[in-house]
C-alpha cells in the first residue's frame, strides 16, 4: 500500500516539541458539542431499568479516537457546564487523552444551561436501534463567534481543524462559529474537514431541510475534506440525486457519480469520503468505504461485520482516515485504516474507540478474528 499523496492535497507537517518535550501544537482540533448518551443496551427505553452513560458527540468522537487509538495530539473546543454532569464529561474527555478547550457556563441548579442527553438503545436482530434527544437549553447551542481565541490556538500550531453538521444544527450561532474557526484555520495553513452528519430530527426545530442546506453550503465553502454519503449530500447540501442507480448499498457508483456536482459547486473540496453499509439486521452488516482524493477514487474491501453497537462507527472511520492522511499514508492505506477502525468501533460498547493502533493496522492489512496468543 505504498505511493505518494497527490500534490494538490497536503497536510502541514507536525510542529516539533521544544527541548523540554513540551509545545509542538496540535495535530487535530475539533469544534462541537459534547453530550451524554444513555444506553439501556438491547432493552427498549420504555421498559429499561438501568443505563450505561457514554460521553459522545460527533465532533468529539473523532478527536477522542485520534488521541486514544492513534496517539495524535487532539483537542476539543466545546461548551462545559459547571455541575456534576459536566464533571463526568470532563473526566471522560481527559481519560481519552483529549485536551479540553472550554467556554464555561454556570448551571442555575434547575433549568441549566445543560449538557445535552441522547437516548439510544442498541436494538437487536430485526429491531432497529432507536435514538432520540433532550437538547433543551443546551450550553453548546449558545456557543457563538468570539468564544474561542482562534489566533492563539492556531498560532501555537494546529494541523487539522474539524467540525460537523450536528453542531451546525444547534443554532444560528454555532454554524457561524464553525465558519469563523475554518477561516482562522485556513489563515494558519491548517486542513479543514466537515462531516455532514445530516440529522432530520435535530434540524427540524431550526427550519428543517431547507435551512440545513443553506447553512451547510455556507460552511462547505471553507472545507477541504468532506465526509458524508449520497443521502447527506442530497439532504444536507441539496445536491440532485445520482443519475446511476445503485446495485446495492455497497455499490460506490451513486456516491462517486455525485462527486462532479460537489466539485462544481465547491471547487475548494479536495477529499470526499464515506462509509458504505448494507444492513442485513441490526447486528449483521456488510461494511465498506470509499474516498475520492484529487480526482481519483479508492474503494475498501467488503467486510461482513458483527455489530455490537453501531453508534460511532462513522466517526471511527473518519478518525482512521484522518490519521492516515495526517501521518503521510497513501490514499488507499488511509482509506483502509479508516475502514478497519470504523469496523472495530462497532464491536465495542459506547461511541468511541477501545482499539489499539496495532489492531487497526492488522485488520487493515487483512487480519482476522483468530485469537491472539
Amino acid at each position: 500500500m505504498g505511493g505518494a499523496m497527490s500534490d494538490a492535497f497536503r497536510v502541514p507537517p507536525p510542529r516539533d516539541a521544544d527541548a523540554r518535550g513540551t509545545g509542538g501544537g496540535l495535530d487535530f482540533l475539533s469544534l462541537g458539542g459534547v453530550v451524554t448518551r444513555l444506553d439501556p443496551g438491547v432493552v427498549p427505553f420504555r421498559t429499561a431499568r438501568s443505563v450505561e452513560v457514554h460521553v459522545s458527540g460527533g465532533e468529539f468522537n473523532v478527536a477522542a479516537n485520534l488521541a486514544d487509538c492513534f496517539g495524535m495530539r487532539a483537542a476539543i473546543a466545546t461548551a462545559m457546564v459547571d455541575y456534576p454532569v459536566g464533571d463526568l464529561v470532563d473526566a471522560r474527555i481527559r481519560a481519552m487523552k483529549v485536551r479540553p478547550i472550554y467556554r464555561r457556563f454556570a448551571h442555575d441548579g434547575v433549568r441549566g444551561p445543560n449538557i445535552a442527553t441522547v437516548y439510544g438503545d442498541r436494538g437487536y436482530g430485526v429491531r432497529a436501534p432507536v435514538v432520540f434527544y433532550n437538547r433543551a437549553n443546551e450550553a453548546a447551542a449558545q456557543l457563538r463567534p468570539g468564544d474561542f481565541d482562534w489566533p492563539a490556538l492556531f498560532g501555537a500550531g494546529v494541523r487539522w481543524f474539524h467540525s460537523g453538521g450536528i453542531f451546525a444544527a444547534l443554532s444560528a450561532t454555532t454554524s457561524a462559529l464553525i465558519v469563523e474557526g475554518m477561516q482562522a484555520a485556513h489563515r494558519a495553513g491548517a486542513v479543514t474537514s466537515f462531516d455532514l452528519n445530516y440529522r432530520a430530527k435535530i434540524w427540524a426545530p431550526e427550519g428543517g431541510k431547507s435551512r440545513a442546506q443553506a447553512v451547510m453550503r455556507g460552511i462547505v465553502e471553507h472545507v477541504d475534506v468532506l465526509v458524508g454519503n449520497e443521502e447527506d449530500l442530497q439532504d444536507g447540501l441539496g445536491m440532485p440525486g445520482p443519475e446511476v442507480a445503485r446495485a446495492s448499498a455497497l455499490d460506490p457508483s451513486a456516491f462517486l457519480g455525485m462527486i462532479d456536482q460537489v466539485r462544481e459547486r465547491f471547487p475548494n473540496v479536495k477529499v470526499v469520503a464515506t462509509t458504505l453499509r448494507e444492513v442485513h439486521s441490526t447486528n449483521r452488516h456488510s461494511w465498506s468505504a470509499v474516498v475520492w482524493i484529487d480526482g481519483r477514487s479508492y474503494t475498501a474491501p467488503t467486510m461482513e461485520l458483527d455489530v455490537y453497537d453501531r453508534v460511532g462507527g462513522g466517526d471511527g472511520f473518519a478518525a482512521g482516515l484522518f490519521y492516515g492522511l495526517l501521518s503521510g499514508a497513501d490514499p488507499e492505506e488511509a482509506l483502509r485504516l479508516g475502514w478497519a477502525h470504523g469496523a472495530l468501533v462497532t464491536t465495542y460498547p459506547g461511541d468511541t474507540t477501545m482499539a489499539t493502533l496495532d489492531q487497526v493496522r492488522a485488520l487493515a492489512q487483512g487480519g482476522s478474528a483468530r485469537i491472539q496468543r
